[in-house]
């Protein structure tokens, strides 16, 4: 019997970073606060989640000023957006394969 979950990725385990991409999928760019708002989770539990996607290559950091406030959004990488694309193939087979 082959492996069902051998192709899923790692990365995407948590259901928060599965949140976080998915979000990052259908929207260019999307801020901290937005993305703390979307996912009703706290800023340490975020910000660990989107270290671990930018240490992955999974997304991009942009940092800029908003007046005096600081704003800062996120983005897909190709890299990442490809490694989660395969992670969706995967549990979509995953999905098939179970009768």
């Amino acid at each position: 019997m082959k492996n069902p979950i051998e192709h899923l990725n790692k990365i995407f385990d948590s259901r928060i970073r599965l949140g976080i991409m998915s979000a990052l999928m259908v929207n260019d760019e999307v801020s901290f606060n937005e993305l703390k708002e979307l996912l009703d989770i706290t800023d340490g539990n975020l910000a660990s989640h989107l270290k671990n996607l930018e240490e992955n290559n999974c997304l991009k950091v942009q940092k800029s000023f908003v007046g005096r406030k600081t704003n800062t959004t996120y983005s897909a990488t190709k890299v990442g957006e490809k490694a989660f694309k395969a992670h969706l193939d995967a549990l979509e087979k995953m999905i098939k394969s179970i009768e």
